[in-house]
C-alpha cells in the first residue's frame, strides 16, 4: 500500500512565498500545466481511495490530474490555518516574530502543530484502512506534517521535508515500517 501525496500546482501566492491557508486562490497557468503532468503518472493506478482538500487549488489539481471524478473532499486535508500570518511572506513574519517556525510555534489566531497533527493522523488512519493505494491532493505545510507523522515523527518533523508546488511524493513501507519512497519529485515534460 502506498500513499501518493500531491501538492497542488503553483498559485500566485505560492509563487510569491505568501502563506496561503484559508484564502482560496486559483492555480496559475503554470500551476495548471504542472497539475496536468500528473495525469499519465496517476492514470495507471486504480487507487482504492482519492482524498482532496476542499480548497480550489487542490480540487483543480485533482481534476487536471484525472482523478476529480473519484475524489472525496476531506476537510482534514485543508492547509494549516495561518491565522494572523495568512497572506504574509516568511520575511514579513520574521519582522514581527524573529525565529518563528510554523512546525514548532504554530500561528497566532490559527492552528498549533498539535491540531494539524490530529487532522493528519485521521487521514493516515483512513489511508491505512483502505485496500490499495491512496491519492491525496493537499497543501505544502500539511503534507510536510503528513510525511513526518507517517514515519512516526512529531509534527515538528515536517521542517525536514521541503515541498514544491506540483510535485509528487509517495509514502509506503519498508518491511512493514512506514517509509518515504519518493519525495518532492517534479514531473518533467516528455520533451525534456
Amino acid at each position: 500500500m502506498n500513499v501518493f501525496a500531491i501538492r497542488h500546482g503553483e498559485t500566485a501566492w505560492s509563487l510569491n512565498g505568501q502563506h496561503t491557508g484559508k484564502t482560496d486562490v486559483p492555480l496559475t497557468d503554470n500551476g495548471r500545466r504542472l497539475a496536468a503532468r500528473m495525469r499519465p503518472v496517476l492514470a495507471a493506478n486504480p487507487f482504492g481511495l482519492v482524498l482532496c482538500s476542499p480548497m480550489r487549488r487542490a480540487r483543480e489539481t485533482c481534476e487536471l490530474a484525472g482523478l476529480g471524478d473519484r475524489a472525496i473532499i476531506d476537510s482534514d486535508l485543508v492547509e494549516w490555518n495561518y491565522g494572523k500570518y495568512e497572506g504574509l511572506t516568511p520575511k514579513q513574519i520574521d519582522e514581527v516574530a524573529p525565529g518563528w517556525l510554523i512546525f514548532r510555534d504554530g500561528c497566532p489566531g490559527g492552528e498549533a502543530p498539535k491540531q494539524v497533527s490530529a487532522r493528519v493522523d485521521r487521514v493516515i488512519a483512513r489511508s491505512r484502512d483502505v485496500s490499495g493505494d491512496t491519492a491525496l491532493f493537499a497543501h505544502g505545510h500539511l503534507l510536510r506534517v503528513f510525511a513526518a507523522r507517517w514515519i512516526g515523527l512529531p509534527a515538528r518533523g515536517g521542517q525536514h521535508f521541503l515541498l514544491n508546488t506540483g510535485t509528487l511524493c509517495v509514502l509506503g513501507y519498508y518491511h512493514e515500517i512506514p517509509a518515504v519512497r519518493i519525495w518532492n519529485r517534479p514531473l518533467l515534460d516528455e520533451a525534456t
